[in-house]
């Protein structure tokens, strides 16, 4: 039988020119879509950074606004209780009623002892004709007196409403300023307006050295108050031509031009600011975010410039440079595998060329192999030394954050250990001093001190870090005597002389409240400091501090004091911050030990009287 054998025909092999212009064409396809890739991808992340940038630079320009607008309100607040003080003054009513040089000396004596110990640039009487009857600035060329101000809107509102506030150019001194006005009523009815002026030449000088450029408007656009002096009086809208007459025939600014301020090509953003191009005095023209917040307690807008070229620049440059580094080893990484995939084409494409004299080219054929082998394995380790070298840096950018959050615990340290190191420093100078005369019992008594302050200010620095977590201070039994004594010794080397006013009934029944034992001394420390600096060096001082149990499982912790109690003004608003009558206060004091006893589910109440003062802090008995 015979067999016939049937043989596949064998595939034609590939033109080796035809398969060069296919790699070619695919090496072209590619770079091509790289180069879109990466344009886009650089476009797009340059875009994002500068929206991000946008948004950052946003956010602290109204944070920094809004504390400017509250700085001004703060200011404004102080000069607004002396016109009011000064209605009922009997020296001036006195003197507008009955005149006579002797009262209007006197008065005039008086408005100049309040100017220079206030921020006010002027105080001066007004009578019911207009015409100034007594000033602070009498002695002076330019003084008031003699003046009539019958034309001005702040005499005639306040006549009419009982009080005013106008914002003007002076048409004595030449100097702008906020006029604030009371009518001063007599038994049958007004007698006169008292002014005090106020001018914002310290305010103008802090926003100056902000390095931002700050402006305060009134309703009609009209820049009032600025940290360019040339940017006064300008306009950030235009104001209609009758209405411009009105306001120059009104003398309000002098003979301001009332011209638009310096800006172009204002665009809105979607967080309510604007981004414009403004021509500072001084410099080149730049790009600038504008926020705007209102004053309090005012009809005027404050609106704050912050740059934007360098911020914006800097952040597409650092979007750009990581969208580099992701896109750039994708694209490497795409190449090597079109690199990969032409290499087997073209073994492939070898292979099946050489078929027909395999026994002549399996030498050249497997030297060929084995040059590719190296060469994907030099590229692989390539690939690993670059993963470790990005592995490194991922690591030593974590070290730096941990580095910067160091820093800030401990600078909050440092605040918060202020006072038991100065006790510790007063201790040892104190065993010092009876180690040299002998007092051996007394100094070990110090060293023992500063051993208890030193245990003290380690449990410090472990509450300081429980601070830098979100949420509240875990309540837990805390006891009284603890407190007390704590607070007593805090204060003891401050008031050295004048503790002994202090006379402190400690509980003896073990009373505990649910708290925590350095919050609750901040709230003590807080109650006696305020007594010992309101009590003064009267010799006849007296502070008690006594702890008992009150009604429904709480515990009452009193202060009471001897001294002159507060004053109705301070008290309507004495646990609102920045409340304070002293001259170096910032009114916080009494503001965070309220908050401090309201996390414990506490309250504190204060009554006050001309014979002294009594705070009784309320506390979940424990």
């Amino acid at each position: 039988m015979h067999n016939s054998a049937m043989s596949m025909p064998a595939p034609s092999p590939i033109n080796p020119e035809d398969l060069d212009r296919h790699m070619r064409r695919a090496w072209l396809i590619f770079a091509a879509l790289a180069l879109v890739l990466l344009a886009a991808g650089l476009f797009f992340a340059g875009e994002y950074g500068r929206n991000k940038a946008l948004e950052t630079v946003d956010i602290q320009s109204r944070i920094d606004a809004n504390l400017k607008a509250s700085l001004l309100r703060a200011v404004l607040e102080r000069q607004r209780a002396l016109p009011l003080v000064l209605a009922d003054d009997v020296e001036v009513k006195t003197a507008l009623e009955k005149g006579g040089d002797q009262p209007l000396q006197r008065l005039n004596q008086k408005l100049e002892a309040l100017a220079a110990n206030t921020d006010a640039a002027v105080i001066y009487a007004i009578g019911l004709d207009g015409v100034a009857v007594a000033a602070s600035n009498w002695r002076e060329p330019t003084s008031f007196v003699g003046n009539d101000y019958a034309f001005r809107e702040y005499f005639r509102l306040a006549m009419r409403d009982g009080k005013a506030e106008h914002f003007a150019m002076g048409t004595v001194s030449k100097r702008p300023g906020l006029y604030i006005s009371r009518r001063v009523d007599g038994p049958d009815g007004p007698i006169g307006v008292v002014v005090a002026k106020l001018e914002f030449g310290g305010v103008e000088a802090d926003w100056l050295a902000s390095g931002k450029p700050v402006y305060v408007t009134d309703r009609r656009g009209i820049v009032l108050i600025t940290s360019f002096p040339s940017w006064r009086f300008m306009t950030t809208r235009t104001i209609p031509g009758d209405r411009l007459a009105a306001i120059r025939d009104s003398l309000q600014f002098g003979d301001a031009s009332l011209l638009p301020l310096p800006f172009r090509r204002i665009e809105p953003t979607s967080n309510g600011s604007s981004v414009l191009t403004a021509l500072l005095p001084g410099s080149s023209e730049r790009q600038y975010l504008r926020v705007e917040t209102m004053v309090p307690s005012t009809s005027w807008r404050l609106e704050q410039l912050a740059p934007l070229d360098a911020a914006l620049g800097a952040a597409s440059r650092e979007a750009r440079l990581l969208a580099l580094a992701v896109i750039v080893p994708l694209l490497a990484l795409a190449a090597f595998l079109l690199r990969r995939r032409q290499a087997l084409t073209q073994v492939a494409a070898n292979e099946r060329a050489a078929r027909d004299e395999l026994e002549r080219r399996v030498a050249e054929r497997t030297q060929d192999l084995s040059l590719a082998r190296d060469h994907l394995e030099t590229e692989i380790a390539d690939h690993r030394r670059t993963g470790e070298r990005l592995q490194a840096v991922q690591q030593e950018l974590v070290q730096a954050n941990r580095l910067a959050i160091l820093g800030q615990v401990a600078a909050g340290v440092a605040h918060e250990i202020n006072q038991p190191v100065a006790t510790i420093r007063a201790y040892a100078d104190n065993a010092r001093t009876f180690l040299d005369r002998g007092q051996k019992e007394t100094a070990v008594e110090n060293l023992e001190s500063i051993a208890a302050l030193t245990e003290r200010v380690g449990t410090i620095t472990d509450e300081l870090r429980s601070f830098a977590r979100k949420g509240r201070f875990v309540a837990e039994p805390t006891a009284m005597r603890e407190v007390i004594e704590g607070a007593r010794m805090l204060l003891r080397s401050r008031f050295a002389g004048r503790m002994d006013a202090i006379v402190i009934d400690l509980p003896d029944n073990g009373l505990s409240v649910l708290g925590n034992r350095i919050r609750l001394e901040q709230v003590l420390i807080n109650l006696l400091q305020n007594a010992l600096e309101a009590l003064g060096d009267r010799a006849d001082a007296e502070i008690r501090v006594r702890c008992e149990l009150g009604p429904s499982e709480t515990v009452s912790l009193v202060v009471a004091d001897n001294g002159p109690g507060i004053r109705p003004d301070i008290l309507e608003d004495l646990f609102t911050p920045f409340n304070t009558s002293k001259d170096e206060g910032l009114g916080l004091g009494l503001a965070i030990s309220k908050e401090i006893v309201a996390d414990y589910g506490g309250d504190i109440e204060v009554k006050t009287s001309p014979e002294g003062t009594v705070f009784t802090v309320r506390l979940k008995r424990a």
